[in-house]
């Protein structure tokens, strides 16, 4: 049985998980406190699960030569705030309080630019492959401490990055269960101070 967590967020890092400082990142615009939590997923190579090169794109430390569909992304700076692994390990890449550049282009409640006002977190996995237990124990604990950090997330939205960037992606996928999220979401709710 998977043992839930109890995180909690001081100046932006969540305490007790790795991290792996990404140098794509930047400061959200002036007194913006995130609002928005997006949903995504990466494997690297595609529908690969395990190993360093999900870390290494996100460090800019990836070897671009050492697989055909690196070819594709040559270049690419891009990050999340967070991954959570197969297994469940977290790893945090950019403090909460800064912008990471995990959106792109996209819009959520008429607003531009999401990247501005939310939080990315990053499933290890595929559309169609179905989640991991241990990834939804940690995406529950992880959504706990930032609802208490950041409780404008309550009020903004949870979305998948198909919901911001619909034209563009497709993640986290049919294979993400909402429904299971989304249950253990109004437990999280019920809990928030009103």
């Amino acid at each position: 049985m998977w043992k839930e967590k109890n995180y909690s967020v001081e100046d932006g890092w969540l305490g007790g998980v790795a991290r792996r400082p990404s140098p794509n990142y930047d400061q959200r615009p002036a007194g913006q406190l995130p609002e928005l939590l997006v949903i995504h997923n990466i494997s690297l190579p595609p529908g690969q699960f395990g190993g360093e090169c999900i870390e290494q794109l996100f460090t800019n430390c990836l070897d671009w030569d050492t697989h055909p569909f690196f070819a594709e992304i040559r270049g690419l700076e891009v990050s999340a705030h967070l991954l959570i692994r197969r297994d469940g390990q977290l790893v945090q890449f950019v403090n909460f309080l800064d912008r990471a550049w995990h959106a792109g282009k996209s819009r959520h409640r008429e607003r531009e630019n999401c990247n501005d006002f939310s939080i990315g977190i990053e499933l290890e996995g595929t559309d169609e492959e179905p989640y991991t237990d241990a990834q939804y124990s940690e995406l529950d604990a992880v959504t706990r401490a930032l609802l208490r950090a950041y409780p404008g997330i309550a009020g903004g939205g949870i979305v998948g990055h198909c919901d911001i960037a619909p034209q563009r992606k497709t993640d986290p996928g049919p294979a993400f269960d909402w429904s299971r999220y989304r249950l253990a979401l109004a437990h999280l709710l019920e809990e928030m101070p009103s």
